[in-house]
């Protein structure tokens, strides 16, 4: 895997994926930024949501669940100290569908949590990661 990131202005990156794909970052005006993309550390967090909402997807859908939608509402606490690292990051998936079973849904972030998710088994060697769901019937 390679990535590429680019310095724009002040604080402005734009940051390209081997597969070719571009996202900007930005930090906050009080930094020098212009608030004109996302934060870094809301990249991580963005990633870990990805990787574990695509398991969650991926898990249920061979399960043969009849899922409509995912949202994984992710919270996280940075220490106050410099680096300011995430010390806490939490999980909420909302998982819509018909007849899903509250069991396989908690069955799928655990497979993600311990199993499948990179992004959450490489962080949760240094922060705590802790997750949980609903189940919405549709």
């Amino acid at each position: 895997m390679q990535a590429t990131v680019k310095w724009i202005d002040g604080v402005m990156f734009v940051g390209e994926s081997g597969s070719g794909h571009a996202v900007v970052m930005d930090g906050p005006p009080d930094h020098g930024g212009r608030n004109m993309g996302v934060r870094p550390m809301e990249m991580i967090l963005l990633g870990v949501g990805g990787c574990s909402s695509f398991d969650v997807v991926q898990i249920l859908q061979k399960g043969r669940s009849d899922i409509v939608s995912c949202t994984t509402e992710l919270t996280a606490e940075r220490v106050d100290a410099i680096p300011s690292v995430f010390s806490k990051i939490h999980l909420h998936f909302k998982v819509s569908g018909r007849d899903l079973k509250a069991a396989a849904v908690e069955r799928a972030v655990k497979l993600s949590a311990e199993k499948y998710c990179s992004a959450t088994i490489m962080l949760g060697k240094s922060v705590e990661i802790t997750h949980d769901f609903e189940v919405i019937e549709v």
